[in-house]
Order: structure tokens, then sequence, then C-alpha cells
């Protein structure tokens, strides 16, 4: 993984895939907006593919109050800027929509790896980190964190 464990952090590809081809696994996503209310997403089926499968999402059974803005990104592969692997042919979706890696579908309607910027005014339209069914389109949120069990 990379990043500060106290603060902004991305277990690693690898491992994620290496944790979830164990066993079945749970995805919850927590969100927090810019007025810190809360809402969550929960997955009852997670997995990622490895690198042969270029690090693919596979997710179902969602649950909780955010809106379901991972499942559109369900069988989609993990994109970098200098990866683009999302079903986007005219574009790059991770250079587009804040420069972090992502499973962009045709850009999406989530992306928890976008750029830390408040709502409107630090970043540009679409470049936060986002999850369109909560709290509208390219709505930066404050904090968002992705837990995975068995």
């Amino acid at each position: 993984g990379f990043g500060n464990t106290s603060g902004e952090y991305w277990l690693g590809n690898d491992n994620i895939h290496l944790l979830t081809s164990q066993e079945n696994f749970t995805l919850r996503v927590d969100l927090v907006d810019w007025g810190d209310q809360m809402a969550y997403a929960e997955y009852s089926f997670f997995r990622v593919s490895g690198e042969s499968d270029q690090y693919r999402l596979h997710i179902s059974g969602y649950s909780g109050t955010a809106g379901d803005s991972m499942g559109y990104n369900n069988r989609q592969r993990f994109s970098t800027v200098d990866r683009d692997n999302d079903a986007y042919s005219s574009r790059d979706c991770s250079q587009r929509f804040g420069q972090g890696g992502w499973w962009f579908n045709s850009c999406g309607s989530s992306n928890l790896n976008g750029q830390n910027c408040r709502p409107w005014y630090s970043c540009p339209f679409l470049q936060g980190v986002v999850w369109d069914d909560w709290r509208g389109v390219g709505y930066p949120l404050k904090s968002v964190s992705m837990k995975i069990r068995p």
C-alpha cells in the first residue's frame, strides 16, 4: 500500500486482491459531506481480481443510505493516469476526474480517489472525491473510508 496509515492510505490493489480472493468479503463505504452529514453504502460481495485481469472490480448486494454509486463500476478494470482501462473510448477518466486511480466505467458516478477539495471552490468540477447518488454529480466529499471484512 501507500500513503499515511493515520490519514489518506490505499492498501494497494495486490493486497486487496490477495485478501478478497481467499473468501467472500463485504465492503462498507462511509461518507461525510462538508456539513458533517454522514451516509454509507455496503456491498455484501466485494472482490478485486489480480494484476492479469487489471484489478477488475466485482461488487454486488448494495444496501445503505448513500445510494449505489459504485454498482455502476461493477466489472470495470482499475484505471490510473498512465493506464486507461475505463469503458470510455474517447477519454481517460482518471486524467479528467481527479488524477487518481479508480474503477471507472464511462467515468461513472463515484471516485473515492479524487482530489481532496471543498465544494466548488478549491478544485475544478468533477475533480474531487465524489459519490453522485448521495450529494449529486460532482459534489466533493469531506472524507470517505472503505472498509472490508469477511
